[in-house]
């Protein structure tokens, strides 16, 4: 196991149910020589959102989630998604551009939001290959390696990809400058979760006075899109909170609504794990 991810097993009896927190890492690695101010690179964080889960397992979920952070290197982003020219001499393997990467934000970021270049120098080939070693690909092997064992035993898996979101879009972001909802559900149009499932999770949080939307503008991105496959059973959805929901985004610090949002989780938590164990059953 590397020493990047944490991966908790349930305290409960196992269920085929997934819940993982790629974005909320926060231990910057020593070789990362960024030149952008540090507060400015945690405003990528989707800070705290794995100590808002970190009850899932007492429920029978398996909870993974990154200690790096994600400006670092982005396990929610394909490993083709690089810009060659952030890279001495170029990229040597397959490069396959998203739109992600138009706003800086591709497998390894350029800048965070306007706020600036993290870099001043270009990153060598054998940097980049050690990130993807060691962050991004121990990640997806215990995902992915989650995802078989529970497919196997069951038939059938459920994941629930965890993420933050901040209170407004702006000029970088497909929304633009917008107040978000509560809670924004991505199933790629349906597409990566069953409609039981996603709907239990908009019904709970409705239930708990929160506000919920599909697919706008979060429809999911790599996580969901590569391990999700409807005709095998394999159903994975994001879930994003919005941050004003539970901290400060300009300290990066809980406020008062951290405990309420929490316990409103808990109980998403184990409505959802009550399907699945119906299910088992």
């Amino acid at each position: 196991m590397s020493d990047q991810i944490i991966l908790e097993a349930p305290r409960a009896e196992p269920l085929p149910l997934i819940f993982d927190s790629p974005h909320s890492g926060s231990r910057y690695p020593a070789d990362f020589n960024h030149v952008l101010d540090r507060m400015i690179l945690r405003k990528s964080e989707d800070a705290f959102v794995d100590e808002l889960y970190d009850h899932v397992p007492d429920q029978g979920v398996t909870l993974l989630h990154a200690l790096f952070p994600r400006c670092y290197i982005d396990p929610n982003r394909n490993l083709l998604d690089i810009d060659p020219a952030m890279i001495d001499g170029g990229w040597a393997g397959e490069v396959r551009p998203s739109f992600k990467l138009e706003n800086g934000v591709g497998l390894i970021w350029r800048q965070v939001k306007t706020y600036g270049l993290i870099y001043d120098r270009l990153l060598t080939r054998e940097e980049v290959q050690a990130r993807i070693d060691l962050c991004w690909q121990p990640y997806h092997s215990a995902l992915s390696g989650l995802f078989e064992r529970f497919h196997a035993k069951h038939g059938f898996v459920y994941h629930v990809d965890c993420h933050s979101m901040p209170e407004w879009g702006d000029a970088t972001t497909e929304d633009g400058a917008v107040q978000r909802a509560d809670f924004i559900l991505g199933d790629r149009d349906g597409t990566t979760c069953g409609k039981e499932f996603s709907g239990l999770i908009a019904e709970t949080l409705r239930a708990e006075g929160y506000s919920v939307v599909f697919n706008e503008p979060y429809k999911g991105v790599e996580l969901v899109q590569r391990y999700s496959d409807l005709e095998a059973n394999r159903h994975s959805i994001q879930v994003e909170i919005n941050r004003a929901l539970y901290m400060n985004e300009d300290e990066i610090t809980r406020n008062e609504r951290f405990d309420g949002l929490k316990n409103s989780l808990k109980k998403m938590t184990q409505v959802l794990a009550d399907y699945v164990a119906a299910r088992v059953a």
